[in-house]
């Protein structure tokens, strides 16, 4: 009988649960293929206006956004708050992909466009298709979860390689000495794995890698093509 009721669930909720995700990946297509190029900017939610590392990540922004980037984040507090206030001081584009969280996140005061999320896979999409970098400034378990899997899908070929930026030597500074003493040593990626995303500690860096990385992959495309 239990095993019966649980079949009867999922033919009535699982099947009409796909028009759900596919409404969110209609509306996320829809409202980012018209932002033009865009840099997600990923870190910690918990950092207050008076910690550094949000200062930071909002003169990063405004540079990025006076390059004409827009800025996409999860439209949170902390540094997601700090960058879409760069992006709105600049004037530039300053976009939010919120998440529907048990404990309700509320969208920032800062982000100019807000798209709403019930799915993380259906978000993290969003970040990676309609970004042209990664900027992962300090952070927990999600800041984490975005910058492996970026480096992972680029890894694998996946997708196309684009600029992932590590902000913060001194912060990140274990988990690089982790992957290239431990990880690396026991052969679980090769060396070249450590030249997919780069470090930097500086908001004008941040622009310049992203510059350096366009500019590169220009050149070689004119000199083959």
């Amino acid at each position: 009988m239990a095993g019966r009721k649980r079949k009867d669930n999922f033919a009535s909720e699982d099947p009409w649960r796909v028009f759900r995700i596919m409404s969110e990946f209609v509306e996320g297509f829809e409202v980012l293929s018209r932002v033009g190029k865009a840099v997600s900017i990923f870190g910690s939610s918990r950092l207050k206006p008076e910690n550094k590392y949000y200062k930071l990540a909002e003169e990063t922004a405004y540079l990025l956004a006076k390059e004409g980037f827009a800025i996409i984040t999860g439209s949170g507090a902390g540094i997601m708050e700090a960058a879409n206030k760069g992006a709105k001081k600049a004037k530039g584009q300053s976009i939010g992909l919120n998440i529907q969280l048990p404990a309700e996140q509320k969208p920032n005061r800062y982000v100019g466009t807000l798209l709403d999320f019930h799915y993380f896979f259906v978000r993290k999409v969003m970040f990676v298709k309609y970004a042209r970098a990664f900027v992962i400034m300090p952070g927990g378990y999600g800041t984490l979860d975005e910058f492996t899997e970026a480096i992972n899908l680029i890894q694998t070929h996946r997708i196309p390689q684009f600029p992932v930026i590590l902000f913060g030597s001194e912060y990140w500074k274990g988990m690089l000495d982790w992957l290239k003493d431990k990880v690396l040593k026991d052969g679980n990626i090769s060396k070249g794995d450590l030249d997919i995303f780069v470090v930097v500690d500086t908001p004008k860096q941040v622009v310049q890698a992203i510059k350096k990385f366009y500019q590169k992959k220009l050149f070689f495309k004119n000199l083959f093509f």
